[in-house]
């Protein structure tokens, strides 16, 4: 017998835990995730930052919308602050031709060369041609604000089965049905959060064909340089955003920033991946200090809609079928804002417009 419900969310990433943490109290909720525990794929490899100048028009309304959530969140929801200053410093080794627009259009302020050597003293100063600094950037902590959301929901009656990835959904007499290896499910609504995985949801529904591209980005964690605190110093960019590096507890993540098109699946890499090494050979030739070792190499998939807003809102095709997708690289800077938003148009309210149109009808046909 399947177990029922008012409402299933389809994946347990930030995103489905956010939608589950804002419904729980007022509908019974679960939450199927594929993996054995939520945040495994996307949302666990995440090095987020918030930051409200990143990303498109409704990403941005979204960020500055999830202000107040992080700066002052319910009581409860986490021991410590969700952000904490960071800071961005962008490099430019190109004659100020990529930074110049930016920091003619005020997005970003320029700093001397000097300054950003003393933000991170190992930057070679041979090639700099400008640096720029957003002292706006802030770290999120991304294991306390999932971990709020599902405590959050479980403490208003949300159930979350694991192990559980949807290999059938069907409708029914007004209710869908999921069927999973953990059992089957029964619910009016579906919310489709699944991530790289909301297209193949899709499909199984016979929901409007909307391509949410799964893209990879990749990482690894190396020491901090000798002799140096990395802990205070800001995120720093390499020209043109061709890689990046993050100080994490006491040593620096540095990633090849790419946004490599791939199928989505559980990806996996060691510190011989290529498209990785590409990413720490650039960082090394920005910095005066070599890398010594290589730990805990890690890769994750940003999904994009075609236009790079989210996806959200009920499916025109097929009834109870609601997107919560398409997050992109802007999911944490928007979770509070986002998730409150899907809630409202799941429960049927009419929220205040963002002036973008995020509902998936915009891909429809005609």
């Amino acid at each position: 017998m399947a177990e029922t419900a008012d409402i299933l969310i389809i994946g347990a990433g930030v995103a489905g835990l956010g939608a589950a943490y804002n419904l729980a109290g007022d509908a019974d909720v679960i939450v199927l995730e594929a993996c054995e525990a939520p945040c495994t794929q996307t949302s666990g490899r995440s090095a987020a930052v918030y930051l409200t100048t990143y990303g498109p028009k409704g990403v941005i309304d979204l960020s500055i919308q999830s202000g107040p959530f992080y700066r002052d969140p319910p009581d409860g929801f986490g021991e410590t602050p969700l952000l904490t200053p960071r800071g961005e410093l962008h490099l430019d080794d190109q004659n100020g031709e990529m930074l110049g627009p930016k920091v003619a259009a005020g997005e970003i302020e320029e700093v001397s060369i000097d300054e950003a050597l003393q933000m991170v003293p190992i930057l070679k100063r041979e090639g700099l041609a400008m640096a720029a600094f957003d002292g706006a950037a802030e770290d999120i902590d991304v294991d306390l604000v999932t971990g709020g959301f599902l405590r959050g929901m479980k403490a208003s009656g949300g159930r979350l089965v694991v192990n559980a990835r949807v290999e059938s959904l069907s409708r029914e007499n007004g209710v869908w049905r999921a069927i999973t290896p953990a059992g089957d499910f029964e619910a009016p609504i579906v919310i489709n959060a699944a991530g790289a995985w909301a297209s193949p949801v899709a499909a199984l529904a016979g929901a409007l064909p909307i391509h949410v591209e799964p893209r990879r980005r990749s990482a690894a964690i190396i020491p901090a340089p000798a002799g140096h605190d990395v802990r205070k110093w800001p995120l720093f960019f390499g020209a043109g955003e061709t890689w990046y590096a993050r100080p994490t507890g006491g040593a620096l993540m540095v990633s090849s920033a790419e946004a490599i098109q791939v199928e989505p699946h559980d990806i996996q890499i060691d510190k011989y991946d290529e498209i990785l090494a590409g990413g720490l050979y650039r960082y090394e030739q920005r910095v005066t200090t070599p890398i010594t070792k290589v730990d805990g190499p890690w890769a994750g998939l940003r999904s994009f809609a075609p236009d790079r807003e989210p996806v959200v809102g009920f499916d025109p095709q097929v009834e109870g079928f609601f997107w919560l997708a398409g997050q992109g690289g802007y999911g944490f800077q928007t979770a509070p804002a986002l998730s409150k938003l899907a809630a409202e148009l799941v429960k049927g309210a009419t929220p205040a417009g963002l002036g973008v149109d995020l509902s998936p009808t915009r891909f429809a046909a005609g």
